[in-house]
């Protein structure tokens, strides 16, 4: 593990901006007016996008992808009764992210597997076990209540109701837990469609689910395309409304969202539709989810607390697509979401932390071109929009971000976007969004390898996770940088830690696996490390450094034991936290104890 660097010759580059793709029509929404008037649109549009093997595959590509100074979640908090504590690593203050660990600063809530575990913080004891009936790996905690989600597919009944390349029928489920003595679940949810993503403001928590119609098309297919596209536009004529709408059980009572509640935009393809349910978890039943929902796709979710944004683009289905991202904005002050607007800009984005809002304006970081295609041709923009009506119209919008590179990480910190563009080097962009009706890209670094995840450390210090490479691109390993971007014309990197050839972390494409610190400036990232020659033992543990004004310093280690039926690959350390003078590292096997610099093992709690 190499040490500690200050890289004086990474200097910035004159920043070449140039005009981004013009931006897609105006989308508006559009509310249905009855039943019927529903279902011959939904025909309409199915008939209209059905191929000869059915809708495709919209949405199941997208299943694996559904994923600071604006992260407050992640600093101090606590109260009279509780310690300051660190949280969930979330994008935005007041919209809580699901994740495999919770805590409240007194008790640490974890799942894993089919298995919830509580801890007392105080004691370092295991105070509750419950075995759920299902896997599930994220939850959400408000008060003594637990949120946990599940997702799963089904296998069809019969083969007549499966589809080419489908391997079931994906359902989701929720139980809703009781921590208030032994953990025990009190209500449950199920509805058959794919789980995107959820968010938890206050005491609401929205579940954003996927639906495709059910719908079954004839396999013994023969014929043409054009005649197999014809009958299954006759099977869509005779499909119900209830093919489209998603049929739900909450205790035992099965319901359906209702056609009143489901809008559309200007166009859609009719194969697709996204419902947001919202369950009040200051309630000891989930009840019906008050669902709310929109003739789209959606696999990016995004919320400021006031606000839920859904994002869609068809980056992995091909060529021939429309090549755009399309954005549904919704209103969740109240229980029932209220669908406002819609918009789009050109490209795809990489991940929820390529959206962001600042006084009424949406930020969006986009790339054109396909993600497995090497073309010189791809470029990266950055648009913003606001909401015009039912539009989110754009209003500014800065172009040639990284020609012939791909976005790799993205962050907005109040008016100013840091932008990581990757292919051989890494230029880190620096975008003043200030006048949101002109951006302006005020500087670029150039530096080998990339960042993949961005985190403000103060105003002016900004923290990166990612790749060490070589001049040709090659990656070499996890590597940490410390920035200064207290200008916006001349970025420098101060520090850096390299992993080693063959390391990697899950921060890197899970922020919630990072932690920092502030009261102590310490930064915990978990780190998988080897030799990949194979001579030297495999490591995975949680790297701790101290965050200097320009230096990052180790200054600690954790490891968590393997079982003995598993002493034979090390154990991967997922997560940590912060309570009080204590850092709670959580694995798989279980939790350990520490003292804030990793030196010294205050309680090891087996799973």
């Amino acid at each position: 593990m190499s040490g500690v660097a200050a890289l004086a010759a990474c200097t910035p580059a004159k920043p070449t901006a140039t005009t981004p793709p013009a931006p897609a029509p105006a989308m508006k929404l559009v509310a249905f007016d009855s039943c019927d008037t529903l279902l011959r649109d939904l025909r309409a549009a199915a008939k209209a996008s059905v191929q000869p093997w059915g809708f495709g595959q919209s949405g199941w590509f997208a299943a694996g992808r559904a994923e600071a100074a604006t992260a407050g979640d992640a600093g101090a908090k606590g109260g009279a009764n509780a310690p300051a504590y660190s949280g969930t690593n979330n994008h935005e203050a007041g919209a809580d992210e699901p994740d495999l660990v919770k805590t409240d600063g007194k008790r640490i809530v974890t799942v894993s597997g089919n298995r919830l575990r509580v801890v007392d913080a105080a004691s370092r004891t295991i105070t509750g076990r419950l075995t759920l009936p299902e896997f599930a790996d994220r939850m959400l905690l408000h008060g003594d209540h637990v949120l946990v989600l599940g997702s799963q597919m089904m296998a069809y009944e019969s083969a007549s109701r499966a589809k080419p390349g489908w391997p079931g029928a994906a359902q989701t489920r929720l139980w809703l837990v009781s921590l208030a003595g032994e953990p025990k679940i009190v209500s449950t949810f199920t509805v058959g469609a794919n789980l995107a993503d959820a968010r938890l403001t206050g005491s609401i928590a929205r579940v954003v689910v996927r639906t495709t119609p059910h719908i079954e098309f004839p396999l013994d297919k023969r014929g043409d395309q054009q005649s197999l596209i014809k009958e299954n536009r006759k099977v869509i004529d005779r499909a119900p409304l209830s093919a489209w709408l998603p049929e739900y059980t909450s205790d035992g009572t099965k319901g359906a969202v209702d056609c009143g509640d489901v809008s559309r935009p200007d166009t859609y393809s009719g194969a697709s539709m996204v419902t947001v349910f919202n369950f009040d978890l200051g309630r000891a039943v989930l009840g019906q989810g008050a669902p709310s929902a929109v003739l789209a796709d959606g696999d990016t979710l995004y919320g400021t607390g006031p606000n839920l944004y859904l994002a869609h683009d068809e980056r992995w289905r091909g060529a021939g697509t429309k090549g755009r991202t399309d954005l549904y904005l919704f209103d969740v002050t109240a229980l029932k979401p209220v669908y406002l607007a819609a918009g789009s800009v050109p490209g795809w984005l990489l991940n929820q932390y390529s959206l962001s809002e600042h006084e009424g304006v949406l930020r969006a970081a986009t790339t054109t071109g396909h993600p497995w295609q090497r073309s010189s041709k791809s470029t990266s923009s950055v648009y913003a929009l606001r909401r015009d009506g039912g539009t989110l119209k754009v209003i500014g919008s800065v172009g040639g971000l990284g020609k012939g590179e791909q976005i790799f990480a993205v962050r907005f910190t109040g008016p100013i976007g840091y932008v990581v563009t990757f292919r051989r080097t890494d230029p880190l962009y620096t975008i003043d969004l200030r006048d949101p009706a002109k951006p302006v890209v005020t500087g670029e670094l150039k530096i080998p390898g990339y960042s993949a995840y961005l985190h403000p450390a103060s105003a002016d210090r900004l923290i990166g996770v990612g790749q060490d490479a070589d001049d040709n691109g090659r990656v070499r390993g996890t590597q940490i940088s410390l920035f200064d971007v207290s200008s916006p014309t001349s970025a420098r990197r101060l520090a850096q830690h390299a992993i080693g050839t063959g390391g990697y972390s899950e921060a890197e494409y899970d922020p919630h696996a990072f932690l920092y610190w502030p009261a102590a400036k310490l930064l915990v990232v978990p780190v998988q490390k080897w030799d990949p020659e194979g001579r030297g033992k495999a490591e995975s543990g949680a790297l701790l450094l101290r965050v200097g004004d320009t230096s990052l310093t180790e200054v600690g280690w954790v490891e968590h034991e393997a079982p003995v039926y598993s002493s034979y690959a090390p154990v991967m350390v997922r997560r940590s936290l912060v309570i009080g003078e204590d850092l709670w590292t959580i694995s798989d096997v279980g939790v350990k104890a520490t003292t804030l610099d990793g030196g010294r093992q205050l309680a090891w709690l087996a799973f």
